[in-house]
């Protein structure tokens, strides 16, 4: 998807006679690709004594932090709804900090049985964000998307070719 939404921005530049060099698109477009990447480097490990999450070191050292919290410090699971109006759930600790309950992973269903075998907490109300089927439907978006700026950089590039002889 980040690639249908982005590619067609650098050659519509070049069209248009934007300000901005496509050049500059293009090195945006490219270190926003990695940054991308990095942050879907997010590994989710539970095991029998704890959960915890890990990115790859460079995200570390730049975007993110790792965590990890023994079963034994999690005492409840808090719901909070999100400004898109769904509901994430936070671990809250004996001190009080709130972790983030990863809900994009594979396998949630199973994360959420452990965590209620781990902690006793009642995770029967605990649905992931997004359902499979909403990401076949982006899935299938995204491939008419990328049918869509085929056509317009093929247009763009044909358009500006014949431009130049004037």
């Amino acid at each position: 998807m980040y690639i249908a939404l982005t590619i067609p921005l650098p050659f519509l530049a070049k069209f248009v006679s934007a300000s901005i060099p496509p050049s500059f698109l293009w090195l945006g477009i490219v270190i926003g690709f990695v940054g991308l990447y990095g942050i879907m480097t997010e590994r989710v490990i539970a095991d029998e004594a704890k959960i915890e999450v890990t990115y790859t070191n460079w995200i570390r050292a730049f975007l993110r932090r790792d965590w990890s919290l023994y079963w034994s410090e999690i005492t409840q699971l808090k719901s909070r709804t999100t400004g898109q109006g769904g509901i994430v759930y936070y671990f809250i600790t004996s001190q009080g900090k709130a972790y983030l309950l990863p809900m994009r992973i594979a396998g949630f269903a199973r994360l959420v049985n452990l965590v209620q075998a781990k902690t006793g907490i009642d995770t029967s109300n605990v649905y992931p964000l997004a359902q499979p089927w909403m990401y076949m439907i982006l899935l299938g978006l995204t491939f008419v998307l990328l049918l869509v700026d085929a056509w317009t950089i093929t247009n763009a590039l044909t358009l500006s070719n014949g431009m130049q002889g004037f």
